[in-house]
């Protein structure tokens, strides 16, 4: 391997975040990590929401660090370079880009963590190999999930002021200042695609979304799942009937019966999109239900295939349900046995029902619920409104 080649793109590589002047509120914790535990980091998250930013501002930032993309390397072991590095140069902690193209990874990060004496941070965009890694990784690993930007991070990078997170409890009982208020003009802009940071180049979020789709099916998931190439297709096919379907009219068997495959190969794709950060699929609660998820998408994946105006409303409960995971919080999505109306989710962490909805939604949804609290999350509401626990949609932004 030509070694020269790796420190120009090393160079490269720290020069080309000198412009970026903002990190990710996750970079703190991650320098945190890498001072004081032993295990190597992962980050992990959909592409496009500045895991090669976070990387190459370490680089920048850290002594005796390198920074390697696994596009830009061919032909040795992982092992092999690293060791070397290490002996000649002094190197002690390794940046490495888009590890899942590396053919067994996981067995070159195990043999790394186990025989040198070095520190490495290495980013996927697919979780699924990871996760199944046949190699006991768990305790030489630690995961950092790196998310879209919340609707609170993207006023920080838009506008520069940093609110403090609220919970759950915070956004239902009203403690929160006017100034959380204040920031409802920017939520459309957040929905569309203001979530990826390359929003803020004032680029065609959508049309770079469609991008990051392609390579998404036709690498990052062959990567790490053999499929054949027929089989790409279908999983855009799915994308695309999500897309353009009711939220409520998604499962397994509408999949099924709509591309004509099995019920087991509908499921399976389903999961690797989830594991790929496209799909966010969350349980139901409760006895006598079906165990399927509910599907929605990552914002603002929808709007591929669909308008805003048509999505609006799927686009509500895409918003509601990643904001929920991204800020850990434990929820399922409420289904009856008996057909009758329930609340859209319940969060276990406050033992509370959620409706997700436009102006008109009212309390009919809560008639079985009489002993948790319950919020309707209303999007064009006046803001001030605090009736019948109806808070604005783009509050739930704020929580972590």
């Amino acid at each position: 391997m030509d070694i020269s080649n790796l420190f120009k793109l090393d160079s490269l590589a720290r020069k080309s975040v000198t412009d970026y002047q903002r990190k990710r509120l996750i970079y703190n914790d991650i320098t945190e990590s890498l001072k004081n535990d032993n295990r190597f980091i992962s980050l992990i998250g959909p592409r496009g929401v500045g895991k090669t930013i976070l990387l190459r501002q370490l680089a920048s930032e850290v002594n005796n660090s390198f920074y390697i993309s696994m596009d830009s390397f061919e032909g040795e072991s992982l092992f092999d370079v690293v060791k070397g590095l290490n002996e000649k140069n002094k190197i002690s902690l390794f940046l490495i880009d888009e590890i899942h193209f590396l053919n067994d990874y996981q067995k070159e990060i195990k043999n790394i963590y186990d025989f040198l004496n070095v520190k490495i941070v290495f980013t996927s965009s697919v979780s699924l190999s990871l996760y199944e890694s046949s190699y006991d990784l768990s305790r030489r690993v630690k995961i950092f999930n790196i998310y879209p930007f919340s609707f609170r991070e993207y006023i920080y990078f838009s506008d520069g002021v940093l609110l403090d997170p609220l919970s759950i409890s915070d956004i239902y009982n009203g403690k929160y200042t006017p100034d959380y208020l204040k920031y409802s003009y920017l939520f459309k802009e957040y929905m569309v695609g203001g979530c990826f940071p390359f929003s803020l180049d004032n680029l065609n979020v959508i049309d770079i979304i469609k991008t990051t789709l392609k390579t998404i099916i036709s690498r990052d998931i062959p990567a790490v799942k053999g499929l054949r190439v027929d089989e790409l297709a279908i999983i855009e096919k799915i994308i695309r009937f999500i897309s353009i379907s009711s939220v409520d009219g998604i499962s397994f068997s509408s999949i099924s019966n709509n591309l004509k495959i099995t019920k087991y190969k509908a499921e399976q794709y389903v999961d690797l999109l989830n594991r790929a950060f496209v799909l966010n699929t969350i349980l139901p609660y409760g006895t006598n239900v079906l165990r399927e998820p509910k599907i929605l998408m990552y914002l603002p994946y929808r709007l591929i295939f669909n308008d805003y105006n048509n999505s609006v409303g799927a686009l509500r409960e895409d918003f509601v349900a990643q904001c929920l995971k991204t800020a850990g919080y434990n929820f399922y999505y409420l289904k009856s046995s008996k057909g009758e109306k329930t609340p859209d989710y319940l969060i276990g962490n406050d033992d509370m029902v959620v409706e997700v909805g436009g102006k008109g939604k009212g309390r009919s949804q809560f008639k079985s619920f009489n002993k948790h609290k319950k919020m309707i999350l209303s999007d064009n509401i006046n803001i001030t409104e605090k009736k019948n626990e109806r808070v604005p949609l783009f509050m739930l932004g704020y929580i972590s």
